[in-house]
């Protein structure tokens, strides 16, 4: 694929913005677009195989995270200096149609929360029945889109609230390999998170070289279907460097995973928790993390996972 013609960042986020800001006006902090571009890889892990197309979904029908803007820009720049992908923005749920999901590679779920293919609640209560029962057929249309889009072979990236959404869809539940259960942790505690022990080497964390990231973020744990023996997993919390005395801990067996990788069908589902704070989204090592999760999801970069 030819790489992208990149503009300087500060101009390309501002032209962004203006396109995927949306009704709320949303956009990153001051000196997010800056600070994402020094961080930026400068190239992608792997050529791709054809001209790749992401799209970055990040609906909510519950909490909605501050950091979503600021995460459309990283995700949308990441594609663009590296030429890994081009980056579509949006949270129209006709780019789930069966007709219109295949011409993407992968699907980003960016902090989506609750049931994201419903309408609000204030548009169902004016609704008849028989609009009732359309949004009911529609929803399972795009749902089953979704499953066969990523079992068919193509790629599904939960980044953070990802896990907090269809609690009523067990299949999403258990591809994702788990639902939100509290976060102990929040945006201000700092936390140590750690690469999986034997998996140092491995492509989708070797940007860790072995070491802890230490910083301030809000981590997760997690209910069924979560069970890390299913998964191949990539980053933990480390319990051993983290205040384990915070309130709200339900978990007794310290299995707090941050981000794994698995199969689903024939496609690639890759996860990481991590997104609450806008920093994340400029950290170095963690959007190489994404780079390589996210390449690996579309098949281009070409790593063995166990599971």
């Amino acid at each position: 694929m030819k790489p992208s013609l990149i503009l300087p960042l500060a101009g390309a986020a501002a032209a962004f913005l203006l396109v995927a800001a949306g009704p709320d006006q949303e956009k990153p902090p001051p000196g997010a677009a800056e600070a994402i571009a020094k961080a930026l890889p400068a190239e992608a892990y792997a050529k791709p195989a054809k001209p790749r197309k992401v799209l970055v979904f990040a609906r909510t029908a519950g909490f909605r995270h501050a950091s979503i803007p600021t995460g459309k820009v990283a995700l949308t720049e990441l594609g663009k200096k590296t030429g890994a992908f081009e980056t579509v923005v949006s949270d129209d749920l006709a780019n789930f149609e069966p007709d219109n999901i295949d011409q993407f590679d992968a699907i980003v779920f960016l902090s989506t929360t609750m049931d994201v293919f419903m309408p609000p609640q204030e548009a169902l209560k004016g609704m008849s029945d028989v609009e009732r029962k359309d949004v009911e057929v529609r929803v399972e249309r795009l749902k089953k889109s979704l499953m066969d889009f990523v079992k068919g072979g193509k790629g599904f990236v939960g980044i953070h609230a990802a896990t907090d959404t269809f609690y009523n869809w067990s299949e999403y539940g258990e591809m994702i390999g788990g639902y939100f259960d509290g976060h102990p942790w929040n945006a201000g505690n700092q936390v140590s998170i750690k690469v999986e022990p034997g998996q140092e080497n491995h492509p989708l964390v070797a940007m860790f070289e072995g070491k802890n990231l230490d910083f301030k973020e809000e981590i997760y744990q997690f209910k069924a279907p979560y069970d890390s023996e299913k998964y191949h997993m990539l980053l933990r919390l480390d319990t051993d460097k983290t205040d384990m005395k915070v309130g709200g801990i339900n978990r007794t067996d310290k299995d707090f995973g941050v981000a794994w990788a698995r199969s689903w069908g024939d496609g690639r589902v890759f996860y990481c928790s991590l997104g609450h704070n806008d920093h994340i989204f400029w950290d170095p090592t963690v959007l190489r993390h994404y780079l390589a999760g996210i390449q690996w999801a579309i098949g281009d970069y070409k790593v063995k996972i166990d599971k």
